[in-house]
């Protein structure tokens, strides 16, 4: 591959089929190296991955697979095979990464020692698909500048990612908040930079998916606040209301008078509308905003879901397994 003689880029998947294919297109010459890292798939990925030229790594199945695992295994073989360059570009295998992006990152990095890590701007490839993916595309435009996390698309330096040990992998979702949190205890800085990075690709066209994801943000939310307790901790204080305390205190209303019941009832139209107004703030179309808002609103159900079977497996000390929606 060609790209920056000192950037490697890392590529996760699993089962990813024609997504995967892209990101290895749209990785083409885009680094010096390009790493595949396949968890346990059976779709004929790895065979794509030697096609593209891409050095593939394969995740012992008898051990459960994260992201943050497959990262490391990435990584481990830029180590083990010449060492790995000044920076490493990470990449989920449902994006493709846009061109020059590696340039751009490099150079900030370049341009400024003490960040340890940055990232662009993903944008969704078909939002128009559904509500859902419309959903994620507001959620993946953030604004540039300073950042306390980010997802797992990055480019981090090599030296940083060294010095921290890496991603935790333990930590099944919300492991590159994990990550960024214990980077920026460590002294480094993190940066957004104004500029497209990645094309995703959610492939989200039903409730039952966006749901479990929302399962997996609610566990992300427990067990990345449980390593870092001040993390997150506005969306647990949330999930803890609207889905616990509010509820209950509606049924406990209904047991003295259906009217007085009304009363914390209200508390979710007015989360509704206050969801809705900060979407149209962030210029989401009027339609768009209020069934974004109500997703919004409900998403606090499957998050509590998420974080009552993190603290569950943890009691029994059991594996913490990834939560799919794709």
């Amino acid at each position: 591959m060609s790209g920056p003689a000192d950037v490697a880029l890392v590529l996760i998947g699993r089962n990813e089929g024609a997504r995967l294919v892209a990101a290895l297109e749209a990785a083409r010459g885009q680094a010096a190296r390009l790493v595949y890292v396949d968890s346990g798939s059976t779709d004929g990925s790895m065979a794509a991955a030697t096609a593209a030229g891409a050095e593939v790594v394969t995740l012992d199945v008898s051990v459960p697979f994260t992201a943050a695992r497959a990262r490391n295994a990435g990584f481990a073989r830029l180590e083990e095979t010449g060492g790995a360059p000044a920076c490493v570009q990470f990449i989920d295998g449902d994006c493709a990464i846009v061109p020059g992006w590696t340039g751009i990152a490099r150079a900030r990095l370049a341009a400024d020692p003490g960040l340890g890590l940055v990232t662009g701007w993903r944008a969704e490839v078909a939002p128009e698909a559904s509500v859902y993916n419309r959903l994620c595309q507001w959620e993946w435009r953030r604004p540039a500048g300073p950042i306390a996390a980010c997802g797992g698309d990055m480019m981090v330096r090599a030296e940083a990612f060294r010095l921290i040990g890496g991603f935790d992998p333990a930590v099944i979702a919300a492991e590159d908040d994990e990550f960024c949190q214990r980077l920026a205890k460590a002294g480094w800085r993190l940066e957004r930079l104004a500029a497209e990075m990645t094309r995703h690709d959610a492939a989200m066209t039903r409730l039952g998916q966006w749901w479990r994801r929302a399962e997996r943000t609610g566990h992300g939310f427990a067990q990345v606040g449980r390593l870092h307790p001040g993390y997150f901790a506005t969306e647990r204080r949330r999930v803890k209301v609207y889905a616990l305390a509010l509820p209950v205190a509606i049924l406990g209303s209904v047991a003295v008078s259906p009217w007085l019941a009304l009363l914390p009832a209200m508390a979710y139209p007015a989360s509704w509308a206050s969801a809705a107004r900060g979407l149209r703030r962030d210029g989401v179309p009027r339609g768009d905003a209020r069934a974004m808002a109500v997703l919004l609103t409900l998403s606090k159900f499957p998050n509590l879901i998420g974080m009552v079977r993190y603290h569950l497996r943890r009691l029994r000390r059991a594996p913490m397994r990834l939560i799919e929606y794709k």
